[in-house]
């Protein structure tokens, strides 16, 4: 089993990535989600579970964000969308976490 931290919408130098635009971070965050899965060996395809967060945002943000997850490498597989107040970095508006089963 791979168990990710939460991804966020940050670049490879540490800063946020589309400050204010949630369906950008929510494909930054895919990205980088996806290179930790890698890291831990596992692929798109293997994930088992996500959980996605997102700050702040009206019912239309939250949802058009789902579509952006829905409609990526990890889409598949069964989610919970949550919104909550705020996240860890000033300006972040969406951050996912996955649990992924190896074979």
């Amino acid at each position: 089993m791979v168990f990710t931290a939460g991804a966020v919408p940050l670049d490879a130098e540490g800063n946020l990535v589309g400050e204010g635009d949630a369906l950008a971070q929510a494909e930054r965050v895919i990205g980088n989600l996806l290179i930790q899965l890698e890291t831990g060996g596992a692929r798109a395809e293997d994930v088992a579970k996500t959980t996605v967060y997102v700050a702040g945002a009206s019912y239309d943000t939250q949802s058009a964000v789902w579509q952006v997850v829905r409609s990526s490498a990890i889409g598949s597989a069964p989610s919970t969308l949550v919104g909550v107040p705020t996240l860890g970095y000033r300006g972040q508006l969406v951050e996912i976490e996955a649990i992924a089963l190896l074979d």
